[in-house]
């Protein structure tokens, strides 16, 4: 215990947060099991260690932060790890990568019914579906960390304090809320830089970032989908081929007949590869209002912008940069669905967007909103497409 304690200190002392994240004041801190998912890469492991930091001194020991990665936990069960450190007086438990413990559903409900007054806050893969796992679904509260937004990455590269805004506000205010950012940064250059680089929090390294992400994205895939999803490794190579195709042909209807062909499978597994994709957050699925899976998309889009430079930058077109970010940013919060004639997007069923490229002709309709690509202020239903990235 000891020795976990010694680590946790170390950690907590030399972690420094770049930027301090949105989902720290989104999470009810009540909870007595908190799961916090998000995509390989997004800072869930910095995110654990501000928790403890923000809330406790570094050397408070009713704080302790874990990971299931030690080798330690396979000889160890995490009931009896969490009975020892309540004992001991420990109130938080901080658990990272809980998907790498055998059973770890099973040994939270453990500990949530033995250790009353123990709460546990842990991390795990977006693949994982927690609100429905049969052990933990009833008492768990589950949040998501994104990637950095828009508005995150500002923040972090020129030491701004921006706040987030609802949707209903940029609509409303998007002209004085774009004079406040434009008055202060370089809004069309950090943009540029922001959906080729900013929304892993690797940039921060000094290291080359598309091949970070190219690591990271394989990660995903053999941990992530293979190991969560307990998917043969001889099919390791069919998921990432079909991922490689889908990235060549993203913002378009995927001819799953095609596919199938060409990855030599059916086509309910590839619906089904599809699917896991998408959970892992590298590719989002657009369908026509009304349709879900396991209907076939209408469009498949990588999940943000990055990922695009990062597996085929000789083939990137702008409008798919444009459309993805803007499906990315609108997703956390709201419902994004195919959009009608001469329409991108049609948000929370009601509201249709158009997304412009620089110089775009555009015939003005009332009942349209025009986000564009390269402009610093908006006017009317016209919003600049950066300001899309300040919605978290």
């Amino acid at each position: 215990m000891e020795a976990f304690f010694r680590t946790h200190t170390y950690l907590v002392e030399h972690t420094h947060v770049a930027v301090r994240r949105t989902l720290m004041d989104e999470i009810d801190w009540r909870g007595r099991l908190i799961g916090i998912k998000g995509t390989r890469g997004v800072g869930k492991t910095t995110f654990l260690l501000e928790i403890a930091k923000e809330r406790f001194d570094a050397r408070d020991r009713r704080c302790l932060y874990i990971n299931m990665n030690n080798f330690y936990f396979q000889g160890r069960g995490i009931h009896d790890f969490a009975g020892e450190f309540y004992a001991q007086g420990g109130r938080v438990l901080l658990i990272d990568q809980i998907f790498k413990k055998s059973e770890w559903n099973h040994e939270l409900r453990r500990c949530y019914d033995d250790y009353p007054e123990l709460q546990i806050i842990f991390t795990g893969s977006s693949v994982m579906r927690l609100l429905s796992d049969p052990m933990i679904g009833d008492i768990v509260a589950c949040y998501s960390l994104r990637g950095f937004s828009f508005r995150e990455y500002v923040n972090l590269k020129t030491d701004n304090h921006f706040h987030p805004h609802t949707l209903e506000g940029i609509l409303q205010q998007h002209e004085t809320i774009a004079h406040e950012v434009a008055a202060k940064v370089d809004v069309e250059s950090l943009f540029k830089e922001y959906l080729h680089h900013g929304f892993y929090p690797f940039f921060l390294e000094h290291t080359n970032y598309s091949e970070n992400l190219l690591k990271t994205m394989n990660m995903m895939i053999e941990v992530d989908v293979l190991l969560i999803r307990q998917i043969e490794l001889k099919y390791l190579t069919k998921i990432k081929k079909l991922y490689y195709l889908l990235a060549l042909e993203t913002g378009k209807s995927p001819n799953v007949s095609k596919l199938a062909e060409t990855i030599d499978t059916s086509r309910a597994t590839v619906m089904n590869y599809i699917k896991y994709l998408a959970d892992a957050r590298l590719i989002n699925l657009v369908y026509p209002k009304g349709e879900e899976f396991p209907k076939k998309p209408s469009k498949i889009m990588m999940h943000n912008s990055n990922l695009m430079y990062s597996i085929y930058p000789v083939k990137v077109e702008e409008q798919d940069v444009l459309d993805t970010f803007f499906a990315n940013s609108l997703w956390k919060d709201h419902k994004v669905h195919k959009g009608d004639k001469n329409v991108s997007f049609m948000v929370d069923e009601v509201m249709p967007f158009k997304i412009c490229q620089e110089g775009a002709k555009i015939k003005n309709n009332p009942n349209v909103t025009y986000a564009l690509h390269k402009a610093e202020i908006g006017r009317g239903n016209q919003i600049p497409l950066w300001m899309f990235g300040f919605l978290y």
